[in-house]
């Protein structure tokens, strides 16, 4: 079965921003290189998305939230997504695309107590 894949207008602007930092941190080609292959990587979870794992996020939400990393060590981003399955049309909903440092989503901030 192949999925649609719809990318959230959230994710994109993540993606954006991850790409406008490594494009000053290394360079415009590296950037666009990161880019095109961030996005092959989205493309290839149309087929077998469930592949992936259940994203840390999953306990926060009423939906089954699962997620592919791409890239290594601390250029490692987290693709967040979800499977909606239909009768005609199952798709792959691209929610955040997040540095896999940054807090998990729906997790309440850790706060300093002292």
């Amino acid at each position: 079965m192949k999925y649609r894949i719809e990318i959230s207008s959230t994710a994109e602007a993540e993606a954006d921003k991850a790409f406008l930092q490594i494009s000053q941190i290394t360079s415009p080609e590296k950037a666009s290189q990161w880019y095109a292959e961030l996005l092959r990587l989205i493309e290839s979870l149309s087929q077998m998305p469930k592949r992936c794992s259940v994203a840390r996020e999953n306990d926060y939400f009423s939906q089954e939230m699962r997620q592919i990393i791409y890239g290594k060590g601390r250029n490692a981003y987290r693709i967040i997504f979800t499977i909606l399955e239909e009768k005609e049309v199952s798709t792959v909903r691209i929610l955040h695309i997040r540095h896999a440092a940054q807090q998990t989503i729906g997790e309440a901030p850790e706060s300093d107590a002292t």
